[in-house]
């Protein structure tokens, strides 16, 4: 029977799919057999992301799925959970440099997805290059699967005492929306920027990497747009199982809180913008935020327990695709992949930003971080005004690409 540290796999649905990616650019052209071989011989070490939705009492749960994942040479999504993806949670494509991984956000968050793509590559290129690179920071076949992988993340809270938090924000209702019409496609801006210039600015304005970005979003948006007065509102993701002292489990615990900026301060110097908006976060970012975020999400599933399965799938997946903000940065600590640094030219995480007309994905590998823009929208107004602030920043730049974002769809066939 689920528990409620296990995926809800009621959350996904064909209007809020909720797939979450990374994406490679190595040095080579990607060899499609070998990258079959290596996506299989891990499932041994990751078997929790080898899996199918069955359906037991009222809950949708992860099964065992001896298929193969669907390895294809193309860009072109497919739907995730579907006949076409052999009812796996993730599929994994391949053109020509490029190298992608498409799973679902209910199945595990960025913090453990990333271990799991570091592994696929540490296999694939090991096979490519015939190197015996080592094999210290990675999870490999072979490698005993710790239970703070795999348990429950939480098993030494106390919730009987746990209570709620000295300081909740308040959510604002009306805020920055960009003007979208249904017929417009996603788009993403690839970007570089060198890590110590981001570094150096972050130390003279008070400052973090999702910080520094969520200020310049909303400097960007109110130089597209200097009229409107409604608050422009970005939500920084936070990982509560980080923030509570695990970091190995690859549940998804994460969740996001906000910065709004007024009208009223659209005037104030950088400096000013990111210490107020890192004071917020702090005050957001404690241990008792995350730990009462926990214990409500425990009260709503034993609450939901009684509750019919076809009312959680149609509630469930309307309540997270509701906007909420009017951009997010999200920002999971990649840092390095050791060894397979120097085989890998860019490093990109992806997420459809369902809750956002704006989402901005950080990833840092080689002295350099990587940022994916994805926005619901067709024009570049403000990319372009992004970009003028990087540039009053005397941040260096390099885009390094854009192209409509294609992400998988979602789609349950044949649940049973």
């Amino acid at each position: 029977m689920a528990d409620y540290y296990d995926p809800m796999l009621v959350a996904n649905s064909p209007e809020n799919p909720m797939i979450m990616g990374a994406m490679a650019v190595l040095k080579e052209n990607v060899n499609g057999t070998l990258l079959e071989e290596a996506v299989e011989e891990l499932r041994e070490r990751f078997p929790y992301f080898y899996i199918r939705a069955g359906i037991e009492g009222t809950d949708i749960i992860a099964i065992p799925n001896p298929l193969p994942v669907t390895v294809r040479n193309t860009w072109d999504p497919i739907l995730i959970a579907s006949k076409g993806a052999n009812y796996h949670h993730m599929a994994l494509k391949y053109e020509g440099k490029r190298l992608g991984l498409e799973m679902n956000h209910a199945l595990s968050d960025g913090a453990g997805m990333l271990p799991f793509f570091k592994s696929l590559l540490f296999v694939y290129l090991s096979k490519v290059t015939g190197e015996s690179f080592p094999r210290k920071g990675f999870r490999l076949p072979g490698d005993a699967i710790p239970n703070s992988e795999i348990g429950d993340p939480f098993s030494e809270i106390d919730f009987d005492s746990v209570r709620a938090p000295l300081y909740e924000k308040e959510p604002i209702q009306e805020f920055y929306r960009f003007n979208t019409s249904s017929d417009e496609k996603q788009h993403i801006h690839y970007l570089k920027l060198p890590t110590r210039d981001v570094m150096r600015y972050c130390r003279e304005n008070d400052g973090s990497p999702n910080v520094l970005i969520s200020v310049l979003m909303a400097r960007a948006v109110r130089r597209m747009d200097r009229d409107s007065r409604l608050p422009v509102t970005v939500s920084v993701a936070v990982d509560h199982k980080a923030m509570l002292g695990n970091r190995d489990n690859y549940r998804m615990f994460a969740n996001a809180y906000a910065v709004d900026f007024p009208k009223e301060r659209e005037n104030e110097d950088v400096l000013r913008m990111c210490t107020v908006s890192r004071g917020k976060l702090m005050l957001q970012t404690q241990p008792e935020n995350s730990a009462w975020y926990v214990k409500t999400r425990k009260m709503g599933f034993d609450k939901m327990k009684q509750m019919p399965l076809e009312m959680k799938m149609d509630m469930i997946p309307k309540a997270a695709v509701a906007k909420r903000w009017t951009a997010s940065v999200s920002y999971a600590d990649s840092r390095s992949f050791g060894c397979l640094d120097p085989y890998i030219d860019e490093l990109y995480l992806l997420s459809d930003g369902a809750a956002v007309d704006i989402m901005c994905e950080v990833a840092c590998i080689n002295e350099s971080f990587y940022l994916a823009m994805v926005q619901n929208f067709d024009s570049n107004d403000f990319f372009n005004a992004f970009l003028c602030e990087l540039k009053e920043a005397y941040v260096p730049f390099e885009i390094k690409g854009d192209e409509e974002f294609q992400l998988c769809g979602f789609c349950y066939d044949d649940l049973k």
